[in-house]
């Protein structure tokens, strides 16, 4: 078996504040940046989103088929301690994971995590997320879409046998509320530790019923000590967070959470910001990471990414469409998040989602780039903890529908994790 990932690697596409998650609506692609601003308020968000998804074909457009590796959305990799590359991915409401022993070459058959069937929110920047602990356990957390339009849940599961099956699905958001809970970050520590972190509507719902006037959703989070038994009640981290944007989750050295998500400032800057927590429970001052100013009353629909290497210098990446400072960003701190390095502009027009991953002093990013024909995904390395850094290169292209790249390590070796539509899944050693 070999297991896909897809999205439409494309020039950078918006979506107006407010905008869904999942919808089936057909989107127009755009080989350019674009802006959906909501200058006209009667066009709806579904309109101006550009989808990543594509068309299924063949046996993978019937939906009463077996499961498929061919037919998978949105498959999220990770490896364990052992160096079993394990994988989650969704197709027809359903979620399934699957492990492979040979970096990627065969896979074990799927295992069905949901046996009853849910909507899962699988397109764009939203994705199932999947860690292993030290001791082998698989936990798994996805975004439910509920039957109001823009209403979702974080959900969970967990298997305590090696992937042979997994828990029943629970909800992390203890909000009930039929509203926006979604774009989830899951982050396991040293001591199994579970930490997941979210975009939450229920402070700025309360708002509005208050007549007040709220820019943004909640940063929300809750933690586990017991192996996914039970979640801590849910806390707010912050207020004032993009709406449609990823969140990403790295565990420093002293094994505690690191946050980062684009943030709407003052004036309607939508730069990032960063929370480190002093422990599992309890997050520290939230610090500014990204400088670049873009004022825009939109969605960028394009979350940071980080990763903290056992030095403890942080590694993020970003992109931001600001009129002097577009394109991709790299920037590290070596003092925790308080302050980052001048950011490196690494990579501008038809550039878009990148990924970051240290290992020891080496850093490799790597991106996607669409030219209007052709769905590339490049990488570039630092060998001194991203002072320098080499050339872009390209590890694999296609001129068909493409998911983002991520990057993955089993300790070892650091690879390239990525899917064409309907093709069978890569994962390339970097050099």
């Amino acid at each position: 078996m070999k297991a896909p990932l897809f999205y439409l690697i494309m020039a950078i596409g918006f979506m107006v504040s407010g905008c869904a998650t999942n919808d089936s609506t057909a989107k127009t692609p755009a080989s350019k940046e674009t802006i959906s601003k909501p200058a006209d308020k009667s066009k709806s968000a579904d309109k101006a989103k550009m989808s990543h998804k594509h068309e299924k074909k063949g046996v993978c457009a019937d939906a009463k088929a077996p499961p498929l590796s061919l037919c998978a959305e949105t498959v999220t990799a990770t490896f364990d301690n052992k160096g079993t590359l394990w994988a989650v991915w969704t197709n027809n409401d359903s979620i399934y994971v699957q492990s492979s022993t040979d970096k990627g070459n065969s896979f074990t058959a799927p295992v069905l995590v949901n046996t009853k069937p849910e909507k899962v929110a699988a397109e764009n920047e939203s994705r199932p997320k999947i860690k292993v602990d030290a001791k082998g356990n698989i936990y798994l957390t996805w975004v439910l879409t509920l039957d109001k339009k823009r209403s979702t849940y974080v959900r969970f599961s967990r298997s305590t046998d090696g992937g042979k099956s997994f828990t029943t699905p629970v909800t992390v958001n203890d909000d009930l509320e039929v509203i926006r809970h979604r774009f989830d970050s899951l982050a396991v520590g040293k001591n199994g530790e579970i930490f997941v972190a979210w975009l939450d509507a229920r402070d700025t719902e309360a708002a509005k019923k208050a007549g007040k006037e709220v820019k943004g959703l909640s940063l929300y989070y809750s933690s586990s000590t017991d192996g996914g038994k039970h979640f801590a009640t849910n806390k707010s981290i912050t207020d004032h967070v993009c709406e449609c944007c990823r969140l990403d989750t790295a565990i420093a050295p002293d094994n505690t959470p690191v946050v980062v998500w684009r943030h709407i400032f003052d004036g309607g800057i939508r730069d990032h910001a960063l929370v480190k927590f002093k422990d599992w429970q309890t997050p520290d001052t939230v610090q500014r990471l990204s400088y670049e100013d873009w004022k825009i009353d939109a969605c960028p629909h394009h979350g940071p990414a980080l990763s903290i290497a056992e030095s403890g210098i942080y590694h993020a990446v970003w992109f931001s469409g600001a009129e002097s400072k577009q394109g991709l960003f790299y920037g590290y701190s070596t003092d925790a998040g308080k302050s980052f390095s001048e950011s490196i502009n690494f990579a501008k027009e038809g550039a878009s989602h990148p990924s970051v991953l240290a290992m020891n002093k080496q850093v490799l990013v790597t991106w996607q780039t669409f030219d209007g024909k052709t769905n590339r995904a490049l990488t570039m390395k630092s060998t001194d903890e991203g002072k320098t850094w080499s050339a872009p290169e390209v590890l694999a292209e296609t001129t068909e529908m493409a998911d983002e790249p991520f990057l993955v390590s089993d300790g070892q070796r650091i690879y390239l994790s990525w899917q064409v539509a309907q093709k069978d899944y890569q994962l390339i050693a970097i050099k």
